[in-house]
């Protein structure tokens, strides 16, 4: 296993003692086929596929099947060398430290920043909106840590979908996967739209929408058709699909200009900053700035798509650790020094909520500084697409070499470097989704997914270090899950004490010590794996307060989020019944022996 991981940081040949041929030779050797060929057997190669007769048998199969998928673990070893087959062609190690810095800033300071404080700062927080930045930014980071962690460790394009499937299992990874696709789908629908919304203000700000199409026939919600959010869509994912250098290029290129202007915001913000607009600094008090902490989130998500470029990166278990928690860092120092900049330049209640910084411009005299700071906010939804457009494709990528979805998505274009086919799934699925959906109906959704996948994957951390089947004893493990479910459900508690609108004391510190006992009691068990180049320090009690904050932010989405969710859930899991619980049986069991010899090596 040492030698797979070394091979893979360093872009070395891996060497078998007895077969002296590499994973990428294994690869590179294959007789050349067309990268466009789409037969039957490219989408549906597994046996039970083969015909509607071995279809209705294996339909017949379903429970025991699904039995074995839900027991199955994969390995580090099947993900990273064994999986990276189904591509025919290897992506390109073109990465560093450095790109990655850029590039999760890119992905993450887009028009979050610029929409989102003073909407929060006027409604809810008003000054303390700093603090409500500050929370957010070390919820962020607690989940960053544990991304960075397993991609050190299992470096490929899969993400939180790889790390999730060795440590909780085929379905849970394969639920992961469809929040995954459809995290990533609506994401860059909802970007789409907001890029033309903010184009078109630029233009006419009395109406936003007059660039859309409207159909009074169709229902509230996707009645307004947008062709320029769908351009800007394609756009973006064609110049990821071109490369992954010169995406990563471009991106660094268009965020040291937004860096620039972020500066200025900072430093013009002190120069006019009055500590009487700070007061009164919590409004509405402790309250305020944690309902604000849950909105100002979404400010820093996009991390997760750096997580996916593992794969093209020359030095993991460097480069990642550097390149996400540096910027995530650097991130939330950024956020806390520009809200308190506004909340201090111009009084909360006289703050713009929905174009904060471009009007506070004005009301200190320097008008042409909205323009700066409209095109800044444009320029990061930018980025943040191109980004998104790339980890979108890598994700896919090894959801499609696992076989849940068709395998023809795995492929990697031999002259690119890039999965053209995976990049082309999300990339048409987003602009249909663009095309018809308002900003309001795709946002619900996508926080649930979001915080739902850094949740699991803080479980699974905890999975990782002290429990490995068949190894952790039974007494260990009986502890083991009984203190996790206690996290969970205290964390739980606290959420639906918080929601219902308990504001008592006692609750709260009942809850806490029950969390905290439930930590305590991990951190007395044994520590079955530990990490040999870069671990999340402080374990358990970093992923498990990860766990806790994620719920709480889950539990504070409405009902109509959930009601969607779980809508679109159930459509996964039909699919799953009907067609993936099927061909990862098949991939898991046709060749049991080879299998076997492969992880050997």
């Amino acid at each position: 296993m040492s030698q797979i991981l070394q091979s893979i940081e360093t872009n070395q040949p891996l060497l078998y003692p007895h077969n002296p041929t590499t994973v990428s030779m294994d690869v590179q050797q294959s007789p050349r086929k067309s990268y466009w060929r789409g037969s039957k057997q490219d989408f549906f190669p597994e046996p039970s596929f083969k015909d509607l007769s071995s279809y209705k048998t294996a339909l017949s199969q379903i429970c025991p099947r699904l039995k074995d998928r839900l027991l199955s673990r994969s390995t580090d070893t099947h993900e990273l060398v064994t999986l990276q087959r189904e591509s025919e062609n290897p992506m390109q190690k073109c990465l560093t430290w450095w790109d990655l810095m850029w590039m999760s800033f890119g992905s993450v300071v887009g028009s979050g920043i610029f929409v989102i404080t003073g909407q929060e700062a006027r409604v809810n927080a008003g000054p303390a909106i700093v603090l409500s930045y500050g929370l957010s930014g070390f919820s962020a980071l607690l989940s960053v840590f544990c991304y960075t962690e397993f991609a050190v460790e299992i470096p490929v394009a899969g993400g939180s979908f790889s790390y999730l499937r060795v440590e909780l299992g085929d379905f849970i990874a394969y639920l992961a996967a469809g929040n995954i696709i459809l995290e990533a789908i609506i994401g860059a629908a909802g970007l789409g739209r907001s890029w033309s919304s903010y184009f078109a203000s630029m233009i006419n700000s009395k109406n936003p929408d007059f660039m859309r199409i409207k159909v009074d026939s169709f229902a509230d919600g996707f009645n307004l058709l947008d062709p320029l959010a769908v351009a800007v869509l394609l756009v973006a994912n064609t110049i990821a699909m071109s490369g992954t250098k010169r995406t990563s290029f471009l991106n660094w290129i268009a965020s040291v200009a937004t860096a620039f202007v972020i500066a200025f915001i900072i430093v013009v913000g002190f120069i006019h900053f009055k500590s009487s607009n700070l007061v009164p600094y919590f409004p509405k008090g402790a309250e305020g700035v944690f309902v604000s902490a849950a909105v100002v989130y979404w400010s820093y998500t996009g991390f997760d798509m750096v997580a996916t470029m593992a794969e093209e990166t020359k030095n993991p278990s460097r480069d990642i650790p550097i390149g996400l928690v540096g910027s995530m860092s650097v991130i939330t120092v950024i956020y806390c020094l520009m809200a308190l900049a506004l909340t201090g330049m111009v009084k909360y209640t006289e703050i713009d909520p929905n174009a904060a910084y471009s009007v506070a411009f004005v009301q200190i005299g320097m008008n042409w500084a909205k323009y700066l700071v409209s095109i800044c906010a444009l320029k990061g939804m930018t980025t943040s697409l191109l980004v998104g457009s790339l980890g979108q494709g890598r994700y896919t990528t090894q959801i499609a070499r696992s076989h849940m979805i068709p395998p023809w998505f795995a492929r990697v274009h031999p002259k690119t470097g890039t999965p053209i086919n995976a990049t082309l799934l999300t990339t048409t699925l987003s602009a249909i989704v663009a095309f018809f959906s308002s900003l309001d109906v795709l946002s619900s959704v996508f926080s649930i997914c979001t915080l739902l996948i850094f949740m699991l994957l803080a479980v699974a951390l905890l999975m990782r270090r002290y429990y490995v089947k068949d190894v952790t004893t039974m007494n260990d493990s009986v502890n083991f899950f009984v203190c996790l479910f206690v996290i969970i459900g205290s964390s739980t508690g606290v959420a639906a004490l918080w929601n219902s609108g308990v504001r008592g004391w006692i609750g709260y510190v009942v809850a806490t010590v029950i969390w905290f006992s439930g930590t305590l009691g991990i951190s007395l068990l044994h520590k079955h794996r530990v990490p040999k180049v870069w671990g999340v320090p402080l374990v358990p009690w970093l992923p498990s307060l990860s766990i806790g904050m994620n719920l709480f932010l889950l539990g504070s989405l409405g009902r109509e989020a959930f009601l969607r969710f779980f809508i679109c859930s159930a459509v996964m899991i039909l699919y799953y019944l009907l067609v993936g619980v099927h061909a990862t049986y098949d991939v898991a069991h046709q060749n049991p022996e080879q299998t076997k010899v492969e992880e050997g090596r």
